[in-house]
């Protein structure tokens, strides 16, 4: 049975039991925020899951919760972090002001994250930034090798998401955030443990062959939505977030989910204030048009629905699965 609390109280549960964990307060901190964002925009499968995964990671040594981020400034403009084995997050949320003041003043800036762990939910990142009313588009390799590349029957790519957030005018911010696999590897995941099928075109089991299981996909390939389109795209993506990074690539990446090692992937941010460019208010401008698209073409704004309901999940509080609250109430008694 679900248990509903108050935002801010599911908030220090989850900060708390990050913190008992080994994980540093300023860590625990920009973690659980990513987290209750994830679950305020009803994208359960990187919410209260990956609260799971990362605890699991910090005792088994796969991240070190008290990493503590190098930043270095190569250009006014740009932000290199190494997460240290940590965290990225915790950089990230080190420098997001002033990342965010950097842009307004030069128009555009650019932060790039290093030898860090996974990043959860990639659209948190650049949906914080619309709400500064930037433009943000961010890329992440998170590690391992996953996804066939065009061409290639074995794993070149992890999924690869990429994620695009613009401000608008009195509307919650328009939120692109997908992988380039034809589903998350969490969803195949999901689909294992409860002895679902697939869908064709998900997955190559490990002799190369379409599956529908989903055990054989964990032990296949996952393929690229969209055939050699979408695997282009998510080479994009790896030049961005390892490559510029100099970040671990997927295919050298060691599984977030078991063992010892960090993946020491990259996240990639762009931040642009577009008013500077337009000349004009950027978001009432998009504003208009996606309220126009939408009511003569009927046409789905993405972020917007998320959006408003999770305005209401504020006012409301969130559902926590009751395994989840069971161990958000262990570890909350550990700290009294």
């Amino acid at each position: 049975m679900n248990q509903k609390v108050p935002c801010e109280e599911a908030f220090r549960l989850c900060k708390n039991a990050l913190e008992q964990n080994d994980i540093s307060a300023e860590s625990a901190d920009a973690i659980a925020k990513s987290l209750i964002d994830a679950e305020l925009q009803g994208k359960s499968n990187v919410g209260w899951p990956h609260l799971v995964d990362y605890l699991e990671a910090v005792q088994e040594g796969r991240v070190d919760g008290q990493a503590s981020p190098k930043i270095n400034r190569s250009a006014p403009a740009l932000f290199q972090i190494d997460a240290d084995g940590g965290f990225p997050h915790t950089g990230v949320e080190q420098v997001f002001d002033e990342f965010v003041e950097i842009t307004k003043n030069y128009g555009i800036s650019a932060l790039g994250v290093n030898n860090g762990y996974i990043s959860g939910e990639l659209g948190y990142f650049v949906r914080r930034l619309a709400n500064q009313d930037l433009l943000g588009l961010a890329a992440t390799n998170a590690g391992p090798a996953l996804l066939a590349a065009s061409g290639s029957k074995s794993p070149v790519f992890c999924t690869n998401p990429l994620a695009f957030a613009v401000p608008r005018k009195q509307a919650p911010p328009l939120v692109i955030d997908q992988s380039c696999s034809a589903t998350a590897f969490v969803n195949i995941r999901e689909a294992a443990k409860s002895g679902e099928s697939i869908p064709e075109g998900w997955a190559l089991d490990s002799g190369g062959k379409p599956t529908t299981d989903p055990h054989a996909a964990l032990k296949g390939v996952l393929l690229a939505f969209g055939g050699n389109r979408g695997a282009n795209i998510a080479m994009m993506v790896e030049l961005l977030a390892a490559g510029t990074t100099g970040a671990n690539w997927s295919r050298d990446a060691p599984p977030f989910h078991i063992g010892n090692e960090c993946t020491r992937t990259g996240l990639f941010i762009i931040a642009l204030d577009a008013n500077t460019m337009l000349g004009e208010d950027f978001s009432e401008r998009v504003n208009d048009y996606l309220n126009t698209i939408q009511a003569e073409h009927q046409t789905y704004i993405p972020g917007e629905q998320r959006g408003l309901d999770a305005e209401r999940r504020k006012r409301e509080g969130l559902l926590i699965p009751d395994d989840v609250w069971k161990l958000l109430n262990k570890y909350d008694a550990k700290s009294v």
